[in-house]
């Protein structure tokens, strides 16, 4: 299992358990993963770091102060 944390501007929209899909985005030396639909945004991740799989389930959303913060877990 591998762990990514996302970037989530609203709280809500996402809870625990939630199974949703993820698309990849590319920059000229990164990927980035977006929730689908625009719901929250991960960092830039190298090459070597890329995700595989396309779908995960949500197993913790946090609030601090610098926003919300959900973390999925994939099967690879």
């Amino acid at each position: 299992m591998r762990q990514m944390e996302f970037k989530m501007e609203r709280k809500g929209l996402v809870e625990v358990g939630d199974h949703l899909s993820v698309t990849e985005g590319k920059l000229p030396t990164s990927y980035y993963y977006t929730i689908e639909h625009a719901i929250a945004m991960s960092g830039n991740y190298a090459v070597s770091e890329r995700l595989k799989s396309r779908e995960g389930d949500v197993v913790d959303v946090k609030e601090t102060e610098k926003g919300y913060f959900v973390t999925m877990e994939f099967d690879e």
